[in-house]
């Protein structure tokens, strides 16, 4: 599967495996739209790709219109009607437990922002039948999927926290141990549950057979969510945050995702006018307007019906203007520690009518709760982690609330007529992958794929780590190393060149003479694909 694919005129896909890559392809083909080949490329990758995400999770959109207009589509699900802080603490927990049942305490939303997609793609003449657009996700879960390289290391790192979870083990390891890179693996009862839906429909899955089924299962092993919290579900459309640079401007969700530290970033970033990149000013530049925007995000970012004051204010010229004053160009501000894990994926996809979508599907941690309900093969996230059992916190639990989502897809409408789409799944790296791979290929004309793949860092946690510290790829420079060490920033080298550490970013872009062009990062196991 190529990397980067180019030249296109009628659309193009980039996603973090082949087959997702492929399906999204065939759907264009066929004479798809974006939006239809999103839904087909969120199915498949569920799939093939289980320990980064699932049907079990949630998801956003945005989606560039052919009429310019850009619109969020919100698939994020809340807590379960009996997940209490009483319920945690009765049990003996502190904290809110990372795996098994009881960190599967909020609604799956992605299958709803599907739903809610499709919707969007008939407004724009799509008309592919859903038996179609799920038939390559039905043929890999249920005939099976080749393990990579990610999910059996991954599947082996994590075994301790996971085997224990219930309906792990029989979905995801063999007799008992973590697959082997090459091993063929199905999902027999995922694969008919999306059969299953084909036929009957998305909304059964909140409010049919399917709801029931995973209701069912819920309940037997213990997680908060019911049947109720299931039917009353619904994804959303939101206007997007927006803030203008001078190259374009730039989208991003709206809360409670963390796309407000996104455009801070890049806002604070494009104000430092750094001449050159992957010098020490082009890292430095970047890691302190990541610094000032957490401190945003952290202090504001939750369930948008409890945000007193619009965040939109945090994207006004004075106050970023004021921001940027702040960062000192010479030495590294004290980094505040925070505790953002991830797993996730990014997609795009962009046709000739000019819809162009930026997609992100999550289950939070790898393996998500680790708990595979057995009727339906649902993967369940464990996004409800992140919440809080302080009351007093940003992101306090109760039932109904929406959780913090660090899952952020990002689109730009450039002044020189380009539409692109672009994102990253990795925790707290999300808003600073975003930031290194516009500025490199919009600020510094890099072409796409080698902005893609130059080396990268990570401020923060991601992947379950408990590393908070600044940590690099190998291939910067040794001086750029150096300098930044000498400027007071906790520098840790890895050893991998491209380290999945990173996470796996991609793009799409729609450029003004209407060709298109995609590329997907080199440390994944996908690429780019068009006609």
């Amino acid at each position: 599967m190529p990397l980067h694919s180019a030249g296109h005129r009628r659309g193009v896909v980039a996603a973090p495996h082949g087959a997702a890559v492929e399906a999204g392809r065939q759907i264009l083909a066929d004479g798809g739209n974006a939006l239809e080949a999103m839904v087909a490329m969120a199915a498949s990758v569920a799939a093939v790709y289980p320990h980064m995400n699932h049907a079990g999770g949630d998801g956003f959109w945005l989606v560039r219109e052919p009429s310019g207009r850009v619109r969020a589509l919100m698939a994020p699900g809340p807590a379960g009607a009996k997940a209490t802080p009483s319920l945690y603490r009765e049990a003996g927990h502190e904290v809110i437990p990372p795996r098994g049942a009881l960190a599967a305490l909020t609604v799956p939303g992605a299958v709803g922002g599907w739903a809610l997609a499709l919707e969007a793609a008939k407004a724009h003449g799509g008309r592919m039948p859903l038996r179609d657009l799920l038939a390559p996700a039905i043929r890999a879960a249920g005939e099976g999927y080749v393990v990579t390289r990610s999910q059996a290391q991954l599947t082996a790192d994590k075994l301790d926290e996971l085997k224990d979870a219930p309906g792990f083990a029989q979905a995801f390891l063999v007799d008992g141990k973590p697959p082997q890179q090459g091993d063929v693996l199905s999902q027999t009862a995922f694969a008919a549950t999306l059969d299953h839906l084909a036929q009957a429909g998305l909304d059964d899955f909140y409010r049919g057979d399917v709801g029931r089924e995973i209701a069912a299962d819920l309940e037997r092993i213990g997680s908060p969510v019911t049947r109720a919290d299931l039917e009353r579900y619904a994804a959303y459309t939101a206007e997007p945050l927006s803030v203008r640079l001078a190259a374009g401007t730039l989208h991003n969700a709206p809360p409670p995702t963390q796309g407000l530290a996104s455009l801070i970033v890049l806002a604070l970033f494009g104000r430092l006018k750094v001449g050159e990149a992957e010098g020490f000013d082009f890292v430095h530049g970047i890691v302190e307007s990541t610094k000032r925007a957490f401190r945003v995000r952290d202090r504001v970012v939750t369930d948008p019906r409890r945000i007193e004051a619009p965040p939109d204010r945090y994207l006004d010229e004075t106050f970023l203007a004021a921001e940027a004053l702040k960062i000192d160009r010479r030495r590294a501000a004290p980094w505040p520690a925070s505790a953002d894990a991830g797993d996730t994926v990014w997609m795009g996809a962009a046709d000739a009518g000019g819809l162009v979508v930026s997609y992100i599907q999550s289950i939070y941690w790898e393996f998500g709760s680790g708990c595979v309900l057995p009727r339906t093969g649902l993967l369940m996230q464990n996004r409800g982690a992140s919440f809080s059992l302080d009351r007093g916190a940003a992101n306090p639990l109760a039932p109904g609330r929406l959780p913090f989502h660090t899952l952020n897809p990002a689109l730009a409408v450039l002044k020189d007529g380009r539409v692109m789409a672009y994102g990253t799944m990795g925790g707290d790296g999300q808003p600073q992958t975003q930031a290194a791979v516009f500025a490199r290929h919009v600020f510094f004309r890099q072409p796409l794929d080698e902005a893609l793949d130059r080396p990268r860092w990570l401020l923060g946690r991601t992947w379950g780590s408990t590393h908070t510290n600044l940590r690099l790829e190998p291939r910067f420079a040794g001086t750029v190393i150096d300098w930044l060490q000498s400027a007071g920033h906790d520098v840790a080298v890895l050893a991998e060149p491209y380290s999945d550490t990173m996470g796996h970013a991609g793009a799409v872009v729609l450029h003004a003479d209407g060709t298109l062009e995609g590329a997907h990062d080199p440390r994944a196991d996908g690429g780019a694909a068009g006609l």
